[in-house]
């Protein structure tokens, strides 16, 4: 496993179709049997897999995600590399915009990336509820020597039109993205399902 990685969580969505759960928080802070909320989840993933050094990039209504991220997220700072630090949108592009996507959020943050000096960034959603060893992942990206890995789960192709499918080729490399597209190609030798993306994203540095 890299010494330095460093996780990137995606926290600002607005999640309107959770509505009105959603009506005074955002999606990530919505709670989940009882005291939880949903992005501990993925929280929980990666300091049960070794990665503590994580930004949460926040933006809509992010009051009661910040404040549960101040009382349940904190280490105490007894290692600079070990944090869980939430990031309010910055509106560093150039026409001081929310973030318009998953690219952008992480654009318009790299000083962090630059600031942190990782081996490895990891980027996460922080609205999915799933149980992940995320070192198989990492190993996973060393063993093959990438400058991308991303994450992805098999579906019905007939839920193509639901999810962003990644088309890969026979050798398990990203050939191309079709976003909710009812075409979306199959999966190599499955002709029935479909490769739905995790929006989970492993990147060596450089490529920033």
């Amino acid at each position: 496993m890299n010494r330095r990685v460093l996780a990137m969580v995606l926290a600002g969505g607005k999640g309107t179709r959770l509505y009105p759960l959603t009506r005074d928080r955002s999606k990530p802070a919505v709670p989940f049997g009882g005291k939880y909320r949903i992005v501990d989840f993925v929280l929980s993933n990666l300091v049960n897999s070794g990665v503590y050094s994580t930004y949460v990039l926040t933006q809509f209504k992010s009051q009661s995600l910040l404040q549960h991220l101040r009382d349940t997220w904190q280490f105490g700072g007894l290692l600079p590399y070990q944090f869980i630090i939430p990031v309010p949108a910055q509106m560093r592009s150039p026409g001081e915009a929310w973030y318009q996507g998953t690219a952008d959020a992480i654009f318009q943050n790299i000083d962090l990336i630059q600031r942190t000096q990782p081996d490895l960034v990891l980027v996460f959603s922080a609205d999915h509820i799933y149980r992940m060893n995320v070192r198989d992942l990492i190993e996973f990206h060393n063993e093959k020597g990438a400058d991308i890995t991303v994450a992805a789960v098999p579906m019905p192709k007939e839920q193509s039109s639901e999810f962003g499918a990644i088309e890969i080729d026979a050798e398990n490399r990203i050939t191309g993205f079709h976003e909710k597209d009812p075409n979306a190609p199959a999966i190599p030798g499955r002709p029935d399902s479909i490769l739905a993306s995790w929006e989970i994203m492993f990147f060596r540095p450089k490529l920033f």
